[in-house]
């Protein structure tokens, strides 16, 4: 057994907080051999050809799925219309609900998806497809999440940060694309990505992770195994983020308290403010959930509040890019499971709305598209897409048009299967960019 001292049991910790949470600890692996010369030596310029051009992409999960007939596509003659009333844009003819004001006055950046018809009911099914564009367990394979697959095919292989990032949501990981495409999960982004800044010197440093790769020669002596060069690439992944000046992106304090205030308060607002943050140093991708959209009772009620939230964190995150001049190269997508039953239903004391599949509404802005337009139509009850039917091939397809990636090609699984990005996808990228 190794006698492990207790610094050095303070510093694997601190690797491990930053950014390797969700894999398993039970090992030790090699990390940066040269970390401790690359720290006394002045690194040499790298030398390399224009960079490629690619979008980010930031995508609002609505956990849960969120009622179409309250939000975005409201049907206020229908029979289960609701409480909400319908407000006019500032695009001409779409009209959204009452409750989000300030994102009507921002629809001239945005597209209403408003044919979405997808074949999942039940939530882990659906979150699973929506991610990845294929249904759980088909082919007998876990298939990486949009997330993953924007990370290996417009991520920035020399970043110190990695290029997918979610916070407060459950998201989908890298399936056989492996460790390396995972996502830094950020739990609370107050408290950001803690221990980022060892406590010990560069050489102290170096010394400690000199012992790691003692120990992680020990142990491949003695087992053989894949998860050593998962922990490998994830141990690396968290130097680098610690040393790193990207890394202060996680730190919300560093944000003035003026800009901060325009998102409002509480979790979502803070990972919403953290998106951007993220986007500005070159993560291609950054998920932010929201939960609460589960609404089979008080479904007015508890989406005014959700609305609420919405509205305030996402008009500040239109505007903050657009002041950046960041807007047309970052696409932020609000979406969730999928929509809420046209009917009321009557369960419990108060209404609410249960899951509905067959047709809801996603709402997309910024990324260079057209705003100020709507794909899709639903009837006169908002059951049925009557026009423009929009699937989750259809949509992810769009997505990776428009971030730069292409949909139609083949990733290989490690038992060498080729395995298309979205396959049998007709986006609708033509209509919107």
């Amino acid at each position: 057994m190794f006698n492990i001292p207790e610094k050095t049991r303070r510093t694997f910790l601190q690797l491990s907080a930053a950014g390797v949470g969700t894999l398993s600890m039970s090992g030790w692996m090699k990390v940066l051999a040269n970390h401790a010369a690359a720290a006394e030596t002045p690194a040499s310029p790298k030398v390399s050809g224009p960079a490629k051009k690619h979008k980010s992409c930031i995508l609002l999960w609505m956990d849960g799925g969120p009622s179409h007939k309250d939000t975005f596509d409201l049907k206020p003659d229908s029979k289960g219309a609701g409480e909400f009333k319908p407000v006019q844009t500032n695009a001409p003819g779409i009209q959204i609900s009452e409750h989000l004001p300030k994102l009507g006055q921002l629809m001239n950046h945005g597209v209403l998806v408003r044919g979405m018809s997808t074949p999942e009911g039940a939530h882990p099914r659906a979150k699973y497809q929506l991610h990845t564009g294929y249904r759980e367990g088909q082919g007998g394979l876990v298939y990486p999440s949009i997330g993953a697959l924007a990370s290996s095919e417009i991520g920035d292989p020399n970043s110190p940060i990695p290029s997918f990032v979610a916070i407060s949501s459950r998201s989908y990981g890298s399936g056989f694309l492996g460790a390396k495409h995972q996502p830094l999960i950020v739990t609370d982004p107050t408290r950001g990505v803690e221990d980022l800044k060892s406590t010990a010197s560069d050489k102290q440093f170096g010394n400690r992770l000199g012992l790691l790769e003692k120990m992680d020669e020990a142990f491949k002596a003695e087992y053989k195994t894949e998860v050593i060069s998962d922990h490998k690439i994830a141990y690396e992944r968290a130097v680098n983020l610690m040393q790193s000046k990207e890394g202060k992106a996680f730190d919300l304090t560093q944000e003035p308290s003026a800009n901060k205030s325009k998102y409002g308060s509480g979790k979502f607002a803070e990972g919403v403010l953290m998106a951007r943050r993220l986007v500005e140093v070159g993560v291609p991708f950054v998920e932010v959930g929201l939960g609460g959209w589960d609404t089979h009772q008080d479904v007015f009620e508890k989406v005014k509040s959700l609305s609420g939230q919405v509205d305030t964190a996402v008009s500040a995150l239109i505007n903050d890019l657009k002041d950046r001049g960041l807007l047309d190269s970052t696409l932020i997508v609000w979406m969730g499971d999928f929509g809420r039953t046209p009917h009321i239903n009557t369960r419990g004391p108060k209404p609410g709305r249960d899951h509905y599949p067959k047709a809801w509404t996603l709402a997309m802005f910024g990324g260079g598209i057209k705003g100020g337009q709507v794909i899709g139509k639903t009837d006169k009850e908002g059951a049925t897409v009557e026009d423009g039917k929009v699937n989750t091939q259809d949509f992810l397809g769009t997505v990776c048009e428009v971030i730069g990636i292409d949909h139609t090609k083949k990733n290989e699984t490690a038992g060498g299967r080729p395995i298309q990005i979205v396959e049998k996808a007709k986006p609708f990228t033509k209509l919107i960019v």
